[in-house]
């Protein structure tokens, strides 16, 4: 005869059921959320908005953000959350071609911002990474992102030059100025600000994947 289900293990599986859900809504509303301050701006942009695009009610937001300015920080968060593993997972063996692993930064990079257009569209709007404020929580929670992310690309600048394949110069330096022509490209990307995902290339990805080796690569 089959086992009796026990009340704790009845109670387990509707609780993991409930943080299921929970975590499902909660990403509904971060995608609507995304969606909305990207096209609005955030001071223009209401929770009703948001809510009426995830189809929860005004109230159902508060049970998950404390207020608009949390919601918007949590938009960072979650991309943040995505973006870093990546980028180690890219750049972590010590023992990858240097130029193959540029490259696949420029790659993920780019496409990054242009599977998640509408947060590409806030991170270049509303985050300054490079020179913060003390008094803006998204300035103070990407800076500590970007300087992982510096220090990984001057690591992978100083495999380069040992290998005889990258420029000489200081390598956090090296590693800031490709940081800026990623920047440069995505704020003209056409699949980032422009409605179309078709929308025709200001300057084609190839070509940049030139300018970068033009930039860093010898030989």
């Amino acid at each position: 005869m089959p086992k009796a289900t026990s009340a704790s293990t009845t109670t387990s599986r509707r609780e993991a059921r409930r943080l299921l859900q929970q975590d499902v809504s909660r990403s509904q509303l971060l995608d609507a959320a995304e969606e909305v301050f990207g096209r609005k701006g955030f001071h223009e942009a209401t929770l009703k908005e948001v809510a009426e695009l995830a189809e929860f009610s005004v109230g159902s937001v508060y049970s998950f953000f404390d207020s608009k300015d949390e919601l918007f920080r949590q938009i960072f968060v979650r991309r943040g959350e995505q973006f870093m593993p990546s980028i180690h997972a890219i750049l972590d063996d010590a023992d990858g071609d240097p130029v193959e692993q540029l490259h696949a930064l420029v790659d993920f990079e780019i496409g990054f911002f242009r599977e998640h257009p509408q947060f590409g569209r806030l991170y270049l709007r509303y985050s300054n990474a490079t020179m913060p404020s003390v008094d803006r929580d998204i300035d103070v929670l990407t800076r500590g992102r970007y300087e992982e992310s510096m220090h990984l690309q001057a690591a992978l600048v100083e495999r380069g030059q040992a290998a005889g394949v990258f420029r000489n110069g200081d390598p956090e330096v090296l590693a800031r100025m490709f940081s800026g022509l990623m920047s440069a490209y995505q704020a003209m990307d056409p699949r980032v600000f422009a409605d179309d995902p078709d929308a025709r290339e200001r300057l084609p990805l190839a070509d940049l994947h030139e300018i970068v080796v033009g930039t860093f690569v010898v030989g």
